[in-house]
């Protein structure tokens, strides 16, 4: 009986995993682009935010996504408001966006001309050491999160607990 528990193991083993295509890597960054739209869903703005007809994401510094973030918001709406992306190389000029990915060295600079604004910021740990109201991180090997809804209430920002439950931390403070 003891050789057979050690042989079933196996045998269910090689039954689970057979015929299994070996999963294709994702970049980080690929997967923090389509992240990026995503939040949209979770994240109330003040209603004179809200009024514009689209969602403007602004990339501030840096672009790490290349054409990934395109790709992440083609055909995407919220509650019918498209998606439209801006690249620009500091924060002036982004009182219209409505979520902000903030990277490279001036990240401090763009987050304070930011600081009181109705935008959702966006930072990475492997760009940035300062944090926006979601700041990226990789654990494990996986792309995750952490949220500062004390900053996002002090921009209007509502996220949803859907969202927050996500997160690795959440700073409320």
């Amino acid at each position: 009986m003891q050789l057979r528990v050690p042989l079933l193991l196996c045998a269910l083993a090689a039954a689970l995993f057979a015929g299994v295509p070996a999963r294709a890597e994702v970049s980080d960054v690929a997967v923090k682009a389509a992240f990026i739209p995503k939040f949209a869903r979770y994240v109330t703005w003040p209603a004179s935010a809200s009024a514009r007809g689209q969602i403007v994401i602004c990339v501030i510094g840096d672009d790490p996504f290349g054409n990934m973030l395109n790709q992440a918001i083609a055909g995407q709406s919220v509650d019918g408001h498209p998606f439209v992306i801006k690249r620009m190389s500091s924060a002036s000029g982004a009182s219209d966006c409505a979520i902000a990915f903030v990277d490279g060295s001036h990240a401090g600079e763009a987050l304070a001309a930011l600081a009181h604004q109705p935008v959702l910021t966006i930072t990475d740990s492997r760009s940035s050491s300062q944090h926006g109201v979601i700041h990226f991180a990789v654990v494990d090997g996986r792309v995750r999160f952490f949220i500062d809804n004390a900053q996002a209430q002090a921009r209007g920002l509502t996220i949803s607990s859907r969202l927050l439950a996500l997160a690795i931390g959440v700073t409320q403070r």
